[in-house]
């Protein structure tokens, strides 16, 4: 399935940190900073989820809601949550759901191996549940305030 900016973003249901489910549409009404990641603990995942933690207060002034999304089970969420003080939902997509419906599952090729798994992917959603911006293959290096000045600046 292919998404596309102006888009309704396709709804999902997952577990959440919390132990609740969440849907993407139970944001409606905040803009919503929708990152797919590879693996908790992992040294890129932890210094993006570390860059949005120091974020965290400058989207929420914005009113927008940062959401993490890996294939790893709660009780790995919650670990790295507690281990690096997250401030923000991290969703377990151990069936890959939302990853196939935002078609971040991607054949991936490491040390000559092939496996699938998340390509680092973000995704910007407005107030009214439409796609604005993607970004596909994310270098962590930047982006956290690459998409904090996307929300900026279409407010």
């Amino acid at each position: 399935m292919t998404i596309e900016i102006g888009q309704v973003a396709p709804n999902f249901t997952l577990e959440a940190n919390t132990g609740e489910k969440v849907s993407l549409t139970d944001f409606r009404g905040k803009h919503v900073v929708l990152y797919f990641y590879p693996k908790d603990m992992t040294p890129g995942c932890t210094t993006q989820a570390c860059d949005f933690r120091d974020k965290h207060e400058s989207f929420a002034e914005l009113d927008a809601v940062i959401i993490g999304v890996s294939p790893d089970p709660i009780n790995r969420h919650q670990k790295f949550i507690e281990k690096h003080d997250l401030p923000f939902l991290l969703l377990a997509d151990e069936e890959q759901e939302a990853a196939k419906l935002y078609d971040v599952w991607k054949l991936k090729k490491n040390f000559g191996k092939e496996y699938m798994g998340i390509e680092r992917s973000t995704f910007i959603i407005d107030k009214e549940g439409k796609l604005v911006k993607e970004w596909r293959k994310v270098k962590v290096k930047d982006h956290v305030e690459e998409a904090l000045q996307f929300i900026k600046e279409n407010q």
